[in-house]
Formats: structure tokens, sequence, C-alpha cells
């Protein structure tokens, strides 16, 4: 992977976060992908699941930010805040491209830990609808 290919690939993700509009996810997904979530052990896998799973925190989190961004090769380090309920969060999103430029692994991390209980609690309310 390419200096180029990573560039291209976070300006659209960049592009699609700042749109609110989380349609194009499913195409920056490898089939094969693994989402690592700050609440399971067992990693999601598969471009469906974590397409699903994607969206939904796109829709629960509020005024979400990038703040900073690391790039080594195929992979990234985002930094970001946002707002669940009544709290207040930073995370990091870990993302790792394959060699046709789509996410092959993404692990999120976020503190602080009422925060993450707040997200997981609304996680769960959306999910099991």
């Amino acid at each position: 992977m390419n200096n180029e290919s990573m560039d291209r690939f976070l300006a659209r993700w960049h592009a699609m976060i700042d749109a609110g509009d989380s349609r194009a996810l499913p195409d920056l997904l490898a089939e094969e992908v693994e989402f690592r979530s700050p609440f399971a052990f067992t990693p999601y896998r598969g471009r469906v699941a974590v397409a699903g799973l994607l969206q939904t925190v796109i829709q629960v989190f509020r005024d979400f930010h990038y703040h900073r961004q690391f790039v080594a090769g195929d992979s990234a380090a985002l930094e970001f805040s946002a707002a669940v309920g009544d709290f207040s969060l930073k995370g990091i999103d870990l993302i790792r491209l394959d060699e046709t430029g789509r996410i092959i692994d993404f692990e999120v991390m976020i503190r602080p830990a009422n925060a993450l209980l707040a997200l997981g609690e609304e996680m769960g309310r959306r999910l099991a609808a």
C-alpha cells in the first residue's frame, strides 16, 4: 500500500463522516473486515455486520469530530471526541487497510468508562430494535 492509497481512503472516510452520510461505508470495508469493539472480546466479522454496527454508532454519536491522525503504511490512528447522552468521550479509531484500500481491521478505544457504558447502553437499545 502506498501513501497515495491511504490519502485517498482518508479523504473518502472524512468526507463521509463530515457529511453524516454513511451510505458509502460498505464500499470502504473489505468483505472479510474485522471490527474490535470496546465492549466485546470477540471481533465482529464481515462487511454486512461491521457496516451495520458502524452506521449505528454514527447515529448515536453527537458532535463527533476527528482531531488528529497518525499514518504508518497501511494503518491509521484517528483521535476523536463525541458526546453520548450527557457524557463527553475521547477515542481512537485504529484502521488497517488491505491491498485494495479497504478496511480489513478496525479497532476502537474509548474513555472515560462512564461514557463508554452510556454508548454501550444506547447501542444495545438500537441494535435490539
